[in-house]
């Protein structure tokens, strides 16, 4: 079991957490803080702004049509298993939570580093053939950060499309129209039509099954348990549903476009071009990145992932930090006492807090870190489905781009690891394959602070405090010089910055 610093237990109390895989959060449904009925004026990310995803006019209340779904719907609730009573309390009246925590699931299923062939060639993951071996993806930080991204920023483009027309047409819930059927779920001035929550299991499925396509099966099963449970919550009839997967279907859509051409396909590359990166920089600075992992793979881990498509950020260039320090500078030779002495005198606190902070192989990585930060707060502030959509879309937006500038830095610089040239340095935490500058658990983690401290200002010295531990982290363990943590914590910050001002923007303070 994972051991959790003082400063988390003292947030959410002695939660248990396991290494390898997210616990499920336990909540029940609740009353939403807000319902936001101009939320379909927001400004969308995929939509073009002032326009929404067509679906059907709703049939009247009144209509044959519509009595004779309540009738279904009364009949399914009456012959309800205990199997589907079970399936509405796990999916909740918040299901952009539960979904958040599938995909957290899979990045922790997924993020091992593929072996090598018995001839020593290390292959990579190939969505062609995701079987393998090795099998796809390889859910890395870059790559949990580019997929969180995806599916968050789907969830609320298509929930903006929901709240146009929930609050247009104003169909009641079901159990509003007929008193006889009861709600699963605490009532909510929330018109039905469409389910938002179909919107949720149909875009997420589609998102996550392109980013996990070996999964595929088991996430059909989750969407149409999803939608089972919708219909047996009392609050939505068959064509509620049907207009809300129509919404999924169509958003999901222009969310994979954009990914299709968003170059991370190019972001593991052959090592003719990882070796002429690295001597370009030699050629710039005068020294280069070495993997000195056991055993070694021949390329670091996605060289041109600095080079993928940003959300909010003008180009990579804007978000540069400057040079690092020389080796043999002052300020180097400072770092490397300040290391060793690390390394000599490190406490049991620190020891922990390097520990804490690892998210290494196995588990939901810096980026799935923060995204179970951020559910904990939703659930706290009871935000809606839509507030909830919004804060992981504006997390998960400013986390990419920030790994991208950070990974634009680490291969533009080429910096050298503490373990490449302090002689006889060991770290406590693994031998990273790609270069030092600046720290990916800093920038990710700054990025992500910036933006909780936005959206749940009450946290705001916490969850800055956190990134600030989860920078020095890396130091403690002997990963990251002291200037990777200070600097990435500020391209981290900056990278935040631009997401933020794209939220204040949107309509929805």
């Amino acid at each position: 079991m994972r051991k959790y610093s003082l400063i988390y237990m003292l947030a959410f109390g002695m939660m248990a957490c396991s290494r390898d895989l997210p616990t499920e959060l336990e909540f029940e449904s609740y009353v939403f803080d807000q319902v936001d009925e101009n939320g379909g004026n927001w400004k969308p990310i995929l939509i073009p702004s002032g326009s929404s995803i067509e679906i059907p006019i709703p049939s009247s209340i009144n209509s044959t049509a519509y009595q004779e779904e309540l009738v279904q719907v009364k009949s399914a609730i009456q012959s309800m298993s205990s199997r589907q009573r079970e399936s509405l309390k796990k999916w909740t009246n918040n299901p952009v939570v539960r979904w958040n925590e599938v995909a957290l699931e899979l990045i922790a299923k997924y993020n091992l580093i593929p072996g090598p062939n018995p001839d020593g060639t290390y292959p990579s993951p190939d969505p062609s053939n995701p079987q393998g071996p090795p099998a796809f993806p390889f859910a890395h930080p870059p790559y949990a950060s580019r997929a969180l991204a995806y599916l968050s920023v789907a969830q609320y483009d298509g929930l903006i499309s929901a709240w146009h027309y929930k609050f247009l047409y104003n169909r009641p819930a079901a159990y509003r129209v007929d008193p006889s059927i009861s709600s699963a779920y605490p009532s909510q001035d929330v018109p039905s039509y469409p389910s938002e929550g179909a919107v949720i299991a149909t875009s997420s499925r589609k998102i996550l099954t392109a980013m996990f396509p070996l999964e595929a099966a088991y996430l059909e099963k989750l969407e149409q348990e999803h939608l089972e449970s919708l219909l047996l919550s009392g609050a939505f009839v068959e064509s509620d549903l049907e207009a809300g997967i129509q919404i999924g279907n169509v958003v999901a859509t222009l969310a994979l476009d954009r990914a299709s051409t968003d170059g991370m396909k190019h972001a593991q590359t052959t090592k003719a071009v990882s070796d002429s990166i690295a001597n370009a920089a030699f050629e710039r600075f005068g020294w280069k990145w070495e993997n000195l992992e056991s055993p070694q793979r021949p390329v670091g881990l996605t060289p041109l992932f600095g080079k993928v498509k940003l959300w909010n950020i003008p180009n990579v260039e804007a978000n540069r930090p400057g040079l690092p320090p020389a080796p043999g500078s002052p300020e180097y030779e400072a770092d490397v006492k300040r290391l060793k002495d690390f390394a000599k005198n490190r406490t049991v606190e620190q020891r922990r807090i390097a520990n804490f902070w690892q998210d290494g192989l196995g588990t939901y990585t810096p980026p799935g870190h923060w995204n179970d930060f951020a559910n904990r707060f939703i659930v706290k502030y009871r935000l809606s489905t839509l507030r909830s959509a919004r804060t992981l879309a504006y997390l998960n937006m400013a986390i990419m781009d920030a790994g991208i500038s950070c990974w634009d830095a680490k291969y533009y610089y080429h910096y050298p690891r503490p373990i490449q040239t302090i002689d006889g340095f060991e770290t406590i935490a693994g031998t990273p394959n790609f270069p030092s500058y600046t720290s990916g658990h800093s920038v990710f983690s700054a990025a992500a602070a910036e933006v909780l401290a936005y959206v749940f200002p009450q946290e705001a010295t916490k969850v800055r405090a956190w990134a600030e531990e989860a920078a020095i982290s890396r130091v403690y363990g002997g990963i990251h010089w002291t200037f990777d943590a200070t600097v990435g914590t500020q391209q981290g910050k900056n990278a935040a910055n631009y997401t933020l001002d794209r939220a204040r923007m949107d309509g929805a303070d």
